[in-house]
């Protein structure tokens, strides 16, 4: 038997219909909004109630993080938006034109992502003007993360219709 097919059967490309595919994004929207800025959110409820030490840690990883986040967007942000337009052009095309269904799932998780590192450059830009301690901190961590929760929200709804539609529509029944 051929190593490619072996490979394939194994993988199962088609990725609607896969229990992994729905596990990545289960974890992956899980993860994006447990870790705000660089900061895991258990750490907020502690730091507001403790404050000392905890707030000084949430505090260094905000700003270490949205540091960081700027640096790289301020050294190299043209190419990085244009490599991502290009690879989003990439994937929508093999997803929408060619069908590709592999396509179609990378498509569904990287796209709302684009939004996620907006809306992380557009938090980082306000920790850096001055929301970078205390309460102000919390409460821009704390929208940040609802947003984030939200567009989850939305990405895996539109993700579950999509993957029903194209799981229906490929039945062996047709």
């Amino acid at each position: 038997m051929d190593l490619i097919a072996t490979v394939f059967e194994i993988i199962d490309m088609r990725s609607f219909s896969n229990l992994w595919y729905w596990i990545a994004l289960a974890v992956l929207w899980s993860s994006t909004s447990h870790w705000v800025m660089g900061v895991p959110y258990d750490m907020l409820p502690r730091a507001r109630r403790e404050g000392g030490q905890a707030q000084a840690d949430v505090e260094e990883l905000a700003r270490i993080y949205s540091s960081r986040l700027l640096a790289v967007v301020r050294a190299a942000g043209l190419w990085i938006v244009a490599l991502g337009c290009f690879w989003m052009s990439v994937l929508g095309v093999l997803s929408f034109y060619y069908d590709v269904e592999f396509a179609q799932a990378v498509f569904f998780l990287v796209a709302p992502m684009t939004i996620v590192i907006w809306l992380s450059l557009r938090c980082a830009r306000l920790i850096e003007a001055g929301e970078n301690s205390g309460e102000a901190l919390y409460r821009r961590l704390s929208i940040h993360r609802r947003f984030l929760q939200v567009l989850g929200m939305v990405s895996i709804f539109i993700t579950s219709l999509f993957g029903m539609w194209q799981n229906l529509s490929n039945s062996i029944l047709n």
